[in-house]
């Protein structure tokens, strides 16, 4: 890649049991083209999965597109000729004072993506971005995006705001989420916390029945044609196209991305001989996650990596699916087993050292699956079953959560001491996979909780379309799930607040006196006008490692 800088003026666990059981920013600019004729035009590469942006640093951000081409080279086709393409980043939309640019190269060893890891930009600015591809003739121009880098490392930051998702399943329901998300148009980024897309084929997944659109391919994706055309067909959405193209992406992958309950070893939805070598469909799953997504791999085959954001916050990235233990068998006790681990060892001392040395004010963890840990107490047959299953729970009740870090405890008790230890303070979890949005505080000791302090809070946000308790049982939303939710809270009360219906994603609104999650829900999934309203809002207040409810959002 060759580029220039000119100085500027002055970012699930599903239901395997419960399915046994029971304006908006949008694109900003039409592509273009200066084709002379029509078998030009035909012929001219375009730019068919949007643009997007990602990992912001306070001098750069992450740019990038995929070209087709040529008509036919879809996704993990193989299809196309080289294609050189240029890419333009400027604060001002019309593009009349380029910031940076430069020319890459789109080819098929990786499947025509593009990316440009630009540097040389202000901090704490908003900027517009676009390609172009084509020869003299044929030149055709990309959507436009807009993205904006963080502050600079030691700025003090009155306020930060961060849109969170997790979990969109293609056939389970429209993305009118990623649509909203891109119409608040005061985020920083957003964070997507995992289940970018499902590996499952047509009709495995969702429980309710008939998809709502099909997938592609139809089959369970497996090699590495499957998942970049799985990946390929997610960026066809005009939502989630949408939504990258208004705001930066900071993105961490969770188990779909490769297949159900993955572990370092396997998954439970991969059977070795039939289904090939794990160690091959992982080495594809991650190729394309990186093709497709703009994320910047912090060390090679992995997501883990730290954020700053000014003094007021870091933002800690975990990868829990490559380097974890399988998660255990119940009934044996493995789950207190400290040879077992849900970070691995290397990262786990990252993340403390992290914590530790951080001068940030808010300490922000990003995890794919909860750490607040999760009993249950009586609970009625019919909804123990639907529960276990999205939770990863064993349907005989037993308060264990294999998948998250209730199947480790040894590694959630060592990061625990660690902030009680080290007198950490202020450190927010922001989680995503259970397909329910929570509000609790993290107990040091989960049993003699609340005379055991709270070492820090967390905010789960539920899914964008994955199915949750109403989706399962096929009722309708609040039938069931006030009784469950109850129990829930009444048998773990650092757990403050649980809906186990909604649809949607949050806002976390971040200043120095408090961190605060904004919850919004969807009217329907399975509407593509689906609207969008504010349902609930939680905070912690500096210093206190304790959530309380508000009663209105920020914004």
């Amino acid at each position: 890649m060759t580029s220039r800088h000119v100085p500027s003026p002055s970012r699930r666990t599903v239901v395997r049991a419960a399915a046994a059981t029971a304006a908006a920013v949008p694109v900003l600019s039409a592509a273009t083209t200066t084709s002379a004729t029509a078998d030009s035009q035909a012929a001219a590469p375009a730019f068919l999965h949007g643009v997007a942006s990602g990992d912001p640093l306070p001098d750069g951000v992450l740019l990038w597109t995929r070209v087709t081409p040529e008509p036919g080279a879809e996704p993990g086709s193989g299809r196309g000729a080289d294609t050189p393409v240029r890419w333009e980043i400027a604060e001002d939309r019309e593009f009349t004072a380029i910031a940076a640019s430069g020319t890459t190269l789109a080819s098929a060893a990786s499947d025509h993506t593009v990316k440009a890891d630009v540097r040389g930009l202000r901090p704490a600015t908003s900027y517009h971005f676009r390609f172009t591809a084509g020869g003299e003739g044929a030149e055709v121009r990309s959507p436009v995006g807009r993205t904006r880098t963080a502050p600079a490392t030691g700025a003090s930051v009155a306020g930060l705001r961060f849109g969170v998702v997790s979990c969109a399943n293609w056939e389970a329901g429209w993305f009118s989420a990623y649509r909203h998300l891109a119409a608040h148009n005061d985020l920083d980024a957003v964070l997507h916390l995992g289940d970018y897309l499902y590996e499952y084929a047509t009709g495995g997944y969702p429980t309710q029945g008939a998809a709502l659109r099909e997938h592609r391919p139809a089959h369970e994706i497996l090699n590495l044609a499957d998942y970049r055309l799985r990946h390929g067909t997610y960026k066809t959405d005009t939502d989630l196209q949408a939504l990258h193209a208004a705001h930066p992406v900071i993105a961490i992958w969770d188990d779909h991305e490769f297949a159900n309950d993955a572990w370092s070893g396997g998954a439970q939805n991969h059977t070795p001989g039939t289904e090939g070598v794990w160690e091959q469909r992982v080495a594809a799953a991650k190729q394309a996650y990186f093709e497709w997504m703009p994320v910047r791999a912090s060390t090679e085959g992995t997501v883990y990596r730290r954020l700053r954001f000014g003094r007021l916050a870091d933002l800690h990235l975990l990868d829990l699916r490559s380097f974890r233990s399988q998660q255990a068998s119940i009934g044996n006790g493995a789950v207190d087993d400290p040879e077992r681990t849900i970070t691995g060892r290397a990262q786990l001392d990252w993340l403390k050292a992290g914590l530790a040395g951080s001068d940030a004010v808010w300490k922000l963890v990003g995890t794919s699956v909860m750490i607040s840990p999760v009993a249950f107490g009586a609970l009625p047959a019919h909804l123990l079953g639907p529960l276990t299953g999205l939770l990863g729970l064993p349907k005989e009740g037993l308060a264990v959560s294999v998948d998250q870090w209730d199947g480790y405890t040894d590694d959630r008790k060592e990061l625990i001491g660690h902030l009680r230890d080290r007198g950490i303070t202020d450190t927010v979890f922001l989680t995503g996979d259970v397909h329910m949005a929570w509000a609790s505080e993290v107990p040091v000791k989960a049993a003699t909780y609340p005379l055991s302090p709270s070492a820090a809070t967390e905010f789960v946000v539920t899914s964008v379309t994955s199915d949750n308790l109403d989706d399962i049982l096929r009722v309708a939303p609040q039938t069931v799930s006030l009784a469950a939710a109850a129990a829930v809270r009444t048998a773990n009360r650092h757990v403050k607040w649980v809906d186990m219906d909604s649809h949607g994603y949050g806002v976390l609104d971040v200043t120095a006196e408090r961190s605060q999650m904004d919850y919004y829900v969807l009217s329907d999934k399975t509407a593509k006008d689906a609207a969008s309203a504010w349902s609930r809002s939680y905070r912690t207040r500096r210093g206190t490692q304790r959530v309380e409810r508000v009663d209105r959002p920020v914004r």
